[in-house]
């Protein structure tokens, strides 16, 4: 759509379309992409119709087509500039002549006209011109909003250019018309801007890759027309095209473009890779697994560029606020330039000027412009840091947090069990113990098998697989090391084999209460020893834990099925409020409906998947490690690209600060639409200082709403790999992508 650039022309496309619809509900905007959605739930209308409807209001649509809504902005964004290019030329050119005119007093007193000699006619031209210009486009909009008697900055505007040429005043009129459509522009690019930093996140998958064909022949294909299962070649250095399983060759690969990660992480043989990350040292053969349009990187940009249609709170009072404010300043406007010169006998003219002031004054392009691009600013900058956002509504609502809700296992452990001690028994070393154990479970790929393997190969034992080896489903193994039976199991297992008795009760007493499981590990004579494996607790996690209670969230719950002397082990040793235990889906639902009766805001942190229920009672949920995941994607509203809740401090911390910068430009906005205000009602104001401050306060409010692309200022410094990220997005920008 052209010329939908702020919420102000989303309040006139609601007037004009919503009752053909059925009411402004059955319409949803996406100012950053200039879209506007009829939903499904709105009454039948034609395409043409709707096309016809908004031509009324003074821009223009056609049904959405990403690549030509692409071209259609662009052509629409140099219609602006060579408008108010225009209009500023021909301004400047009549300023020129009236300083020739008029001499050195003209540039001092630059509304002093000629006195009591008229215009010249080559001067009122130029500033005519510079008029004509600069209302252009602005003028459709504002008969649009007259004929519907709804009044709006385009309407402020047109009027005060109008009410200036009444009053003869032909420089200011061409002044106010010059730099409110100056601004209209600089509020056109502040989206584009924030836009485009959306769009340099595609530039980092490259758009060819090198694909194997028969015989080893390579050819480079654009990515769309790369098959799954095809094969193709990243050589070290490069960006990897497409998300695919590596087939050959082994390295390190940079994700911290899609996930935020610092560390190179290896891949070899069966590893995933994903679009957009950068490989390392040494060529790799991938496998494409997934189409460049179905890409984890691909379904993150259409994520983020769907959040900006997802209002949060200040957005729509400030778009409800825009709506009242309007109207109000023009009934003041008129009150200023009647009841002064009836009520006290003042100047018609002098009276009417200072509403004219007013009315240029009290213009909200910076109110309604900041708040969309400081929430746009925020997407973007989390999106580089691995943190995906789904709306400007959960952009806000962590800052707001005061409960926090997470499973154990992958979220305050690392969901992998280790070899935590090695309890010898009977006279058995901890060696012998610990090689019988990982004989029996060689050849196995159960974690606790994983875990065992994993100790016998940092305590550099030779492991040799047990012959005859058995499971015993539910209980453990069975085999031969050496010539001898040995067996390995759990309690009951032992138990069965009549030696539960030789494990010392304290011993295994001692074992559960630290949240551990034990295996016994034993022969024909009994109970060798026991093993005591626990799920490794992430290095971070305490903490993570403190910064969260730093930052005000006062109660944190842990939600597990585990047992809840392994829960409450854990959430001692990290610092977490609350435990719930040995708890079915429907119990963690309870256990979240009863933190939202008590709580202003409460965050559930989940997998996405099994979490679901619970993570759906919740203000907001946050998946754990969306990376290959589509289920945590699309079931959160906010996906973290790695299990790593460090990231949640960071998204408290990030939240604030935009709520912080939105804050501040509507305070500023107002504060300064205030003072001129006053100043306007004593006949204090003029033209001059109401122009600088409208375009000075918009100029103001998207630079700093544009801040929040540096996500690093968000109080947590940025990993290196952010950096990296950070860096391809600013270099993309640079090239102009």
């Amino acid at each position: 759509m052209s010329g939908l650039d702020c919420a102000e022309e989303v309040a006139i496309l609601n007037r004009a379309v919503g009752p053909e619809v059925g009411g402004e509900a059955h319409l949803a905007f996406d100012v950053i992409n200039g879209r506007m959605t009829v939903l499904d739930s709105a009454q039948p209308v034609t395409d043409d119709r709707i096309v016809k409807l908004i031509a009324g209001t003074g821009m223009s649509a056609l049904p959405w087509d990403a690549d030509r809504a692409e071209v259609d902005r662009a052509a629409h964004q140099k219609r602006q500039r060579l408008l108010t290019a225009a209009s500023g030329g021909f301004w400047a050119a009549g300023f020129l002549w009236h300083l020739v005119e008029t001499g050195a007093s003209g540039a001092i007193a630059l509304f002093a006209g000629h006195g009591e000699a008229p215009m010249p006619l080559a001067e009122a031209g130029l500033f005519a011109l510079a008029i004509v210009f600069g209302v252009w486009l602005v003028a459709p909009k504002a008969w649009s909003s007259a004929r519907r008697l709804s009044p709006d900055m385009n309407l402020l505007m047109v009027v005060a250019v109008a009410g200036a040429i009444g009053l003869g005043e032909f420089f200011e009129a061409a002044t106010v018309a010059f730099f409110f459509s100056l601004s209209l522009y600089l509020e056109s690019w502040s989206v584009g801007r924030a836009r485009n930093a959306v769009s340099a996140l595609l530039d980092l998958a490259p758009p060819t890759a090198r694909v194997i064909r028969e015989g080893g022949r390579e050819e480079t294909l654009p990515a769309g027309e790369v098959a799954i299962g095809d094969r193709f070649i990243v050589r070290g250095g490069d960006r990897i095209p497409l998300d695919g399983e590596v087939i050959e060759g082994a390295g390190a690969v940079d994700q911290a473009p899609i996930t935020g990660e610092s560390a190179l992480v290896a891949k070899e043989l069966g590893d995933d890779v994903y679009a957009g990350t950068i490989n390392g040292e040494g060529t790799l053969m991938i496998r494409a697994t997934r189409a460049a349009s179905d890409t984890v990187l691909a379904k993150i940009i259409r994520m983020v560029g769907d959040a900006h249609s997802r209002r949060a709170e200040v957005e729509q009072w400030v778009a409800k606020f825009a709506r009242v404010y309007t109207p109000a300043v023009m009934a003041l406007a008129v009150a200023i330039a009647i009841l002064p010169p009836l009520l006290t006998g003042g100047a018609w003219d002098f009276w009417f000027y200072n509403a004219l002031v007013l009315l240029v004054i009290a213009c909200p392009c910076a109110l309604v412009i900041s708040t969309p691009v400081s929430i746009v600013a925020a997407l973007t900058s989390s999106a580089r840091a691995g943190v995906l956002i789904k709306g400007g509504a959960y952009v806000e609502a962590p800052g707001r947090t005061t409960a926090l809700a997470m499973d154990k296992t992958g979220t305050i452990t690392m969901g992998e069990p280790e070899v935590a001690a090695i309890h010898p028994l009977n006279g058995a070393s901890a060696r012998d113990l610990l090689t019988r154990a990982a004989a029996l479970e060689a050849r196995s790929s159960h974690p606790l098998a994983r875990a065992i393997l994993a100790r016998a190969e940092r305590e550099g034992l030779t492991v040799t697989p047990a012959e005859d080896t058995r499971t015993v489903p539910g209980r453990g193994l069975e085999g031969r090391v050496g010539g001898s039976a040995v067996w390995l199991g759990s309690d009951r297992f032992a138990a069965e084999r009549g030696w539960g008795e030789a494990i010392p009760t304290d011993l295994r007493d001692r074992i559960e209460i630290a949240g551990a499981t034990s295996v016994a590990v034993g022969d024909d004579t009994g109970v060798t020893g026991l093993l005591e494996l626990r799920d490794r607790i992430r290095p971070d996690a305490k903490d993570i834990v403190a910064q969260l209670h730093a930052q005000g969230v006062t109660t944190i719950v842990m939600l597990t099925g585990d047992n809840a002397r392994t829960a409450r082990a854990v959430a001692s040793e990290v610092g977490i409020d609350e435990v719930r235990a040995e708890l079915l889906p429907e119990d963690k639902v309870t256990a979240i409906e009863e933190l939202v009766e008590s709580h202003d805001m409460v965050a559930m942190i989940g997998d996405g998947v099994n979490d679901a229920p619970a993570m759906a009672r919740a203000h907001y949920a946050i998946a754990m490690g969306a990376v290959g995941s589509d289920a945590a994607i699309e079931t959160a509203d906010i996906a973290l690209m790695t299990d790593d809740i460090g990231k949640v401090p960071w998204l408290i911390g990030h939240s604030r600060r935009t709520m912080s910068i939105i804050h501040q430009n509507i305070g500023v906005s107002l504060a300064t639409k205030a003072g001129f205000v006053v100043a306007t009602a004593f006949g204090m104001a003029s033209m001059w200082g109401a122009i600088a401050a409208d375009v000075g306060v918009s100029l103001l409010v998207v630079a700093n709403a544009l801040r929040l692309l540096n996500g690093h200022e968000a109080g947590v410094p940025p990993s290196g790999g952010e950096q990296i990220g950070e860096q391809m997005a600013r270099g993309a920008l640079a090239h102009g992508h």
